[in-house]
């Protein structure tokens, strides 16, 4: 599991924590970091997506979010990107595979002979990327390249997944600075709805 660690100043939220009984504390604590969880998997899905040429409804759904609870003396909430998925697995080329080409594109392509050629998109920023010799197996499922001049042996071609695509500094310091901003604003907002009785 990637683990994000957040840097922060909690001597005011621990100065108000201290002013407060231990049971409005045990429900303030994970009514708070549920809630920065929550906008924190948010962040991720769109930071992965924006940066990404994949959909954010299919990154959410590689998420999952472990509510707050208690583990010996800490409190932890858990994002996990490797939830539907076991770790290290990477994601085929198939998904960013080109979908479509302008009516233009596709005559110039006949013309120069490579209308057969297969062209990927991992990132948003910058140019498709083509590969010489990849080709479509596994009933549309999976991009191959052949090893040799030969017929087999077949290499399925793989790129990051959501994981190691979370743990790029760009998107990693974006997420980190979403929840370092949100932890104060949610604490003091579980502290009001705690002792006004909107959270018992």
């Amino acid at each position: 599991m990637l683990k994000v660690n957040v840097r922060a100043d909690f001597s005011a939220i621990n100065k108000k924590l201290k002013s407060l009984s231990n049971d409005i504390e045990k429900k303030v604590i994970p009514a708070a970091l549920n809630k920065v969880g929550a906008k924190g998997k948010v962040e991720m899905s769109r930071a992965i997506a924006s940066e990404f040429n994949i959909p954010r409804s299919e990154v959410t759904s590689r998420l999952k979010l472990t509510r707050a609870g208690r583990k010996f003396t800490q409190w932890l909430v858990q994002l996990d990107p490797f939830a539907s998925r076991r770790f290290g697995r990477s994601l085929n080329l198939i998904r960013f595979m080109e979908k479509k080409v302008t009516l233009a594109e596709g005559k110039r392509r006949n013309k120069a002979g490579t209308q057969n050629q297969l062209h990927f998109q991992i990132k948003r920023a910058g140019g498709k990327k083509i590969i010489t010799g990849a080709f479509i197996g596994n009933k549309g499922r999976t991009v191959f390249v052949r090893q040799s001049d030969a017929r087999l042996p077949i290499k399925a071609l793989s790129t990051i997944d959501v994981p190691q695509m979370f743990n790029t500094r760009l998107i990693r310091s974006r997420v980190e600075e979403r929840i370092r901003k949100e932890l104060v604003v949610e604490f003091d907002r579980a502290i009001k709805a705690v002792t006004t009785g909107i959270i018992k």
